[in-house]
């Protein structure tokens, strides 16, 4: 059975830095992408970042660029994204997702297989 577990959010101020986890299990997942989604309140769901696991291939949404990096260890099967110069308007519930099914839609939610069940990240001003 797939799990994605995410931990690592939390409450920071504007200017700071937070650093997400996503712990994979239940199958190997050197073919698949991982990405990072996010929701805010009253919003619809919006990609983040994502990345080839076997070779760490990167892809990010225009508004976290620079900021934010996605990365993946082998070894611990987990997969981070390293969060700098929060803003406010980055306040949302995190979700971790994996596919298979290739990098040719990896910026829509639908195109996942596997959810984690999220975590908070809050930045105040």
């Amino acid at each position: 059975q797939v799990q994605l577990v995410e931990s690592g959010g939390g409450l920071v101020q504007a200017g700071g830095s937070l650093r997400l986890s996503c712990a994979a299990s239940g199958r190997s997942f050197g073919s698949y992408y991982m990405g990072w989604f996010r929701q805010a309140p009253g919003k619809e769901r919006e990609f983040v970042a994502a990345i080839r696991w076997s070779i760490g291939s990167t892809y990010y949404a225009d508004s976290v660029k620079g900021r934010f990096t996605i990365s993946r260890d082998n070894a611990k099967n987990t997969v981070y994204m390293q969060m700098n110069s929060l803003k406010p308007e980055d306040t949302a519930v995190y979700y971790c997702a994996a596919t298979g099914r290739g990098p040719y839609y990896l910026r829509t939610d639908w195109y996942y297989d596997y959810w984690g069940q999220g975590t908070q990240v809050t930045v105040s001003s």
